[in-house]
């Protein structure tokens, strides 16, 4: 299969196991081409592709930007903050302005779940989803993969613990998606109050002891706590958080083997990880900033060959 099965990507949801496996083989190849001394290559020199984020960004916006960049596609990047919609524009009318310039991608951060699945049945563009609210991050996901993969080799067997805030995490539900598809076991780990209600219903494991979740796994993917999500409190403090769920170095040198521990970043230093963790050769924490580049060029190069 040299092509994908949709013409957007809205969510890993909606990959077939040979789609993630053909983004992460492309990504390979983009990977080699960032590291030459000349970082360029024309795939897709005459498409135009829109940046539109609704929300703050800095890995992602900046990431996908210079994928496009190394692409040669032509480039514009739209903030809400100083747009339109602060009038009261709609969010099809907004984009379909863009489009009119003959803009042919949107790649788009929302706050509301969904809005790239509503975007991609109103305009016509392909679209990729560069987060929506608490629901899906389908190329962190990716990146991730891509990540583990690079370390452990196949991912079939492996086990994968996601330890953190897992109720308002996007990372989390695209994971756990994309690492199954590609036959890894999942567990989520976390207070029981960030755990979402019906989690075991994805097929994962649950557990409450974060000593336990790392005895059993081989990577650590360690999420944030999302603060300007949260409207109630959680939990009683960032400090009781930190000593009950806070990855530090001691925890791992208990353990009777080296694990690799990730996080998507930004990191709260000295809560969820601790910065003997973060600065350690167990992360690999910049190598997936660093594939996510890669990972967003597959992505953009294989959506551009699937056309309406």
């Amino acid at each position: 299969m040299s092509q994908l099965s949709s013409r957007h990507l809205l969510g890993i949801k909606d990959l077939t196991p040979a789609d993630i496996q053909l983004i992460l083989e492309t990504a390979e190849n983009f990977k080699e081409v960032i590291n030459r001394p000349i970082k360029k290559v024309p795939s897709l020199r005459d498409i135009t592709i829109a940046n539109i984020f609704f929300e703050n960004s800095t890995r992602t916006r900046l990431s996908f930007e210079l994928a496009e960049k190394r692409l040669s596609a032509d480039v514009v990047n739209f903030s809400s903050s100083n747009s339109s919609v602060k009038k009261g524009e709609t969010l099809v009318d907004t984009v379909n302005n863009i489009l009119s310039m003959k803009v042919d991608m949107v790649v788009m951060r929302h706050s509301s779940p969904g809005a790239p699945h509503f975007l991609a049945r109103n305009v016509k563009a392909n679209i990729v989803n560069a987060g929506d609210g608490t629901h899906e991050h389908p190329t962190q996901a990716l990146l991730d993969a891509f990540s583990m993969r690079e370390k452990l080799g196949d991912l079939q067997g492996k086990k994968i613990a996601i330890i953190g805030d897992i109720l308002h995490s996007r990372v989390a539900l695209s994971n756990i998606f994309c690492l199954q598809k590609l036959g890894a076991e999942v567990m989520v780990c976390g207070p029981i109050t960030l755990l979402p209600k019906h989690i075991q219903s994805l097929g994962v494991k649950v557990e409450l002891d974060v000593r336990k979740a790392l005895a059993w796994c081989d990577v650590a993917n360690v999420l944030r706590i999302q603060l300007e999500r949260q409207q109630i409190k959680y939990f009683p403090s960032l400090r009781e958080y930190s000593l009950y769920y806070g990855v530090n170095k001691k925890m791992l040198e208990e353990l009777d083997r080296e694990i690799v521990v990730m996080h998507p970043g930004p990191i709260n230093r000295g809560v969820e990880l601790a910065s003997d963790v973060a600065d350690s050769d167990h992360a690999i924490i910049l190598q997936q900033v660093e594939n996510g580049v890669a990972v967003r060029m597959a992505v953009l190069y294989l959506l551009a060959a699937v056309k309406a």
